[in-house]
């Protein structure tokens, strides 16, 4: 048998094979004659095909050309009896599976006879020890398995199961991190339903290796909440939530079922989807929350990871602003939300997850009363200002009261917001939040009270990213505000400058400056680019710092050209 384990395994199936060759070449008289009697002995039993062998040696067709192609025939109609056999019920069907695996392992290695053997353990229930070793032990046999099969070496095999998850787990940190830093102004980090983002490659492959095994999805769980220990990375939180739903968009019972968090987080998702807490669900989700009994806190640790995903806490976050608003439209108290309390106790769970798993104290956090009685107020006030500021500029130049304006609602924001912000992490996603709509109305003097409050209380803060993303996102839309030396001044001076020794914080700058440069003064521009050169954080960011150095010497040029003098160099800036 041709193939590079000619042999293996035949004699074990009563099929002269190898030895049995050597044996009869050796001890023989006449080579010649022993070869001719091993064809005659092992070929192709029918006497009807006897005088065409000749006929086909004429053709020229060898004769293991022949043997292989009928082999592969053979070989694909047994394959499709096996799926036929597949198809029987209970013990008939297992009895006949493990007679076939018992008659054919031992040809495994035998490359044309394998995809047999792969087909009929592709297909069992269970799959003894002896078998698995030798699947293990063989590179080349494992790399040849089906996932079916592999999921049965998986399973009693921690660190091979590693082996295969890690490089989906750092391609995913990897396609997310693409997304945050890219200098490209595409649609954004939040867009997206849920249900769309995990159709990712990444995710659809796990769901995939887990099946419907249940060990396989606890193995999986386990390196998540390990590696999100371990690097902090809140994107391993969203890949615990999305690969819980993609479990539950394939129907997956056998693993949902047993996730206490599932029908917590098909909630959640829920709403991430509609972009909205009605009365109905946000009673379901503080059901959830309220249920859990003494003896079962260790929930809270998973339950905390769903609510640090960035989409949560943006989607809590942004609920929560949604709420403020109409307490000042109706002028409301926030206490006496409801819904927004729930939010609130919700964020502060997600935002503890690190320290909660860290420390195996699984206690939900309080919400601290002045959080609720104090900040939420402040920042209240500040929206206020904000209004009365736009409905100041609406009114002519001669009536407008801009000494009152400038005094009253346009000074430093209230003591208590800056104390809360500092001290508290929900304080803290909530001014973030804040800041984003006063960006997103590109309301200049209210970003600028608020903006530099963040800078010392974003870093390690499970948002940070996503917020940072987000913000720079807003500024390039407000570009035209960098040629004033104040809006620099509150933008770079106060707040990037402020943080920017970490590498993520660089990767931001430089992305803000791919788009804001053509407004900057030479001087200011020349400043921060001493300041956004990395000093750390791999190829990809030096190429991207080099590539915005380059663009901004070709802008140089482009501007000063007299083609550009004649026609104005304002509009080849705006291109930008």
């Amino acid at each position: 048998m041709a193939g590079s384990g000619g042999g293996f395994g035949l004699e074990e199936i009563g099929i002269p094979g190898r030895e049995y060759l050597r044996e009869a070449l050796t001890s023989c008289t006449d080579p010649l004659k022993a070869i001719e009697d091993f064809q005659v002995e092992n070929g192709v039993l029918l006497p009807s095909l006897r005088p065409m062998l000749p006929l086909l040696d004429l053709h020229g067709i060898k004769r293991i050309d022949f043997h292989n192609s009928v082999l592969e025939d053979l070989r694909d109609k047994l394959i499709a009896q096996i799926e036929t056999c597949t198809k029987m019920e209970g013990k008939d069907r297992d009895k006949k599976l493990k007679d076939l695996l018992l008659k054919s392992f031992p040809v495994i290695k035998i490359k044309q006879l394998r995809p047999v053997v792969m087909s009929v353990l592709k297909n069992m229930t269970y799959i003894e020890d002896k078998y698995l070793r030798v699947l293990v032990r063989d590179k080349e046999l494992y790399a040849d398995c089906d996932i079916e099969i592999k999921r049965h070496l998986w399973r009693d095999n921690q660190s091979l199961f590693g082996d295969e998850v890690s490089p989906l787990l750092s391609q995913y940190i990897k396609d997310k991190e693409k997304v945050l830093f890219s200098y490209e102004t595409g649609p954004g980090f939040f867009t997206g339903s849920p249900k769309s983002r995990r159709q990712a490659e990444v995710i659809q492959k796990l769901a995939e290796m887990i099946g419907t095994n249940v060990k396989l999805y606890d193995m999986t769980l386990q390196f998540l909440r390990t590696l999100f220990l371990r690097t902090r990375n809140v994107h391993y939180c969203t890949l615990r939530s999305e690969l819980l739903m993609a479990l539950h968009d394939r129907e997956v019972q056998d693993v949902i079922s047993v996730d206490p968090c599932h029908k917590f987080t098909w909630c959640l998702d829920a709403c991430i989807r509609e972009r909205n807490v009605d009365v109905k669900r946000s009673r379901e989700l503080q059901g959830f929350l309220d249920a859990i009994r003494r003896g079962q806190e260790q929930v809270l640790g998973d339950l905390s990871m769903t609510l640090c995903d960035p989409f949560a806490i943006n989607f809590l976050s942004t609920s929560a602003m949604k709420l403020v608003n109409h307490c000042v439209t109706q002028e409301g108290l926030p206490r006496d939300q409801p819904v927004l309390l729930l939010l609130l106790r919700m964020l502060a769970l997600g935002l503890s997850a690190w320290e909660m798993i860290e420390t195996q104290d699984f206690r939900e956090p309080k919400l601290e009363l002045p959080l609720i009685l104090q900040f939420l107020p402040a920042m209240m006030s500040l929206i206020v200002d904000d209004q009365v500021r736009a409905l100041n500029v609406k009114f002519p130049v001669e009536e407008r009261d801009t000494a009152s304006i400038i005094i009253d609602h346009s000074g430093p924001p209230p003591d208590m917001y800056d104390a809360q912000v500092s001290q508290s992490p929900i304080a803290a996603a909530m001014a973030m939040q804040y800041t984003l709509q006063t960006c997103k109305a590109k309301d200049k003097t209210g970003l600028m009270r608020v903006l530099g409050i963040l800078a010392q209380n974003i870093r390690g803060h499970p948002f940070e990213d996503a917020f940072l993303h987000s913000l720079v996102t807003g500024l390039i839309g407000m570009k035209e505000d960098f040629e004033a030396e104040d809006f620099c001044t509150a933008v770079f001076d106060e707040f990037f400058f402020t943080c920017i020794n970490v590498d993520n914080v660089v990767r931001h700058l430089i992305r803000l400056l791919w788009w804001v440069h053509p407004r900057l003064p030479p001087a200011r521009l020349d400043t921060l680019l001493k300041v956004a050169e990395p000093t750390g954080g791999g190829e990809a960011v030096v190429a991207v710092y080099d590539a915005l150095k380059a663009r901004i010497q070709d802008s140089s040029r482009a501007s000063s050209s007299p083609v550009s003098m004649a026609t104005g160099g304002e509009e080849n800036a705006a291109h930008f």
